[in-house]
């Protein structure tokens, strides 16, 4: 099989490099999946360059990067059905614990982790589903999402954030979102109601206001350490902020007393972590709003394996308008 690897931290063009590597037969309990995309997510990036907390070097001797991917199972071990050959399946933690990710044109995993993909979605959209679908499904729904609530998601217009933004109104949610103003029209098309200037002054005052002076009730943030003060004053009484990333500040002063005494729910979110019964609501949830229509997940750019530093670069640059991925063909 033809993969791309690395076996020691450092830049994307240093690091990374294009082998061919035996095949892998599953064993029992595994399928072997055909891959058709590689998703590239930010976590790979940091699990690349060696700049995850606590990490000092390579988990093994040699990797295969990113844990999202889609394609068709073309071998099964012992224990799977064989009539799962031939089904097409999108991917999640590929790599996550595991050496071998789906950066490579097949990948060997155990079966529960390549899920049957509906008829009416794309491999591409598949390729996307496993780390940024699953977050903002999770994000959005963990805790409970009445209908006509008002929802505040921090970062309406990054990956996470815009499926979360579509989630949350296609459960019928009144959406209040901040992002850069330059995509502002994106996140508003996308059915935020309010959109505001993630680094306004004022933010505060401005998302109070837009919730005619009312307290939020759910929050949803990919910032929670340079967002702690804003959310602890906009936060309800028996409130609930779901966080999944903190990049800017990942060693804020928590504001104990002041969510204390609202009674706030804090939720961090790590998907790789999910449970197994919360991670099987998080893909039926995904799969009807797919299936109805109701939530697009966009292509920035998809590159080739042997572009797959450059796609790196691209993630690692940040400000992207959809998802980037490896054609892995």
């Amino acid at each position: 099989m033809r993969a791309v690897t690395y076996s020691a931290f450092g830049d994307a063009a240093e690091v990374l490099n294009l082998k061919d590597l035996p095949p892998i037969p599953p064993g029992p309990g595994e399928v072997t999946v055909e891959l058709a995309f590689s998703g590239v997510n930010p976590s790979d990036i940091k699990a690349r360059s060696g700049t995850r907390p606590g990490v000092t070097e390579p988990p093994f001797p040699l990797i295969i990067p990113h844990s999202d991917g889609s394609g068709v199972i073309t071998a099964v071990g012992d224990g799977v059905p064989t009539s799962r050959i031939g089904q097409r399946v999108w991917v999640w933690n590929g790599q996550w614990k595991r050496a071998f990710g789906t950066a490579a044109s097949h990948i060997t995993l155990p079966s529960d982790q390549a899920v049957d993909l509906p008829d009416a979605v794309s491999l591409e959209t598949g390729a996307i589903l496993g780390i940024p679908g699953l977050t903002a499904c999770h994000a959005v729904f963990s805790g409970g999402l009445s209908k006509n609530q008002t929802i505040l998601i921090h970062g309406g217009a990054g990956t996470v954030g815009y499926l979360a933004v579509q989630l949350a109104k296609w459960a019928g949610a009144r959406v209040i979102t901040t992002a850069s103003p330059r995509n502002f029209d994106r996140v508003h098309a996308a059915g935020a109601d309010v959109v505001l200037d993630y680094a306004s002054p004022d933010l505060t005052e401005l998302i109070l206001d837009a919730n005619g002076g009312q307290a939020i009730h759910r929050i949803v943030d990919v910032e929670f350490g340079s967002n702690i003060e804003t959310n602890a004053t906009v936060v309800a009484e028996n409130g609930r902020i779901n966080a999944y990333g903190s990049a800017q500040n990942m060693a804020p002063v928590f504001p104990f007393g002041a969510m204390m005494f609202k009674a706030v729910t804090l939720e961090t979110i790590l998907i790789y972590l999910l449970p197994a019964n919360l991670r099987a609501a998080a893909v039926e949830t995904l799969h009807r709003a797919l299936v109805k229509g109701a939530l697009t997940c966009p292509v920035q750019n998809v590159f080739t394996l042997e572009d797959c530093a450059a796609a790196h670069d691209v993630v690692q640059g940040g400000n992207r308008v959809g998802a980037v991925l490896i054609s892995t063909k």
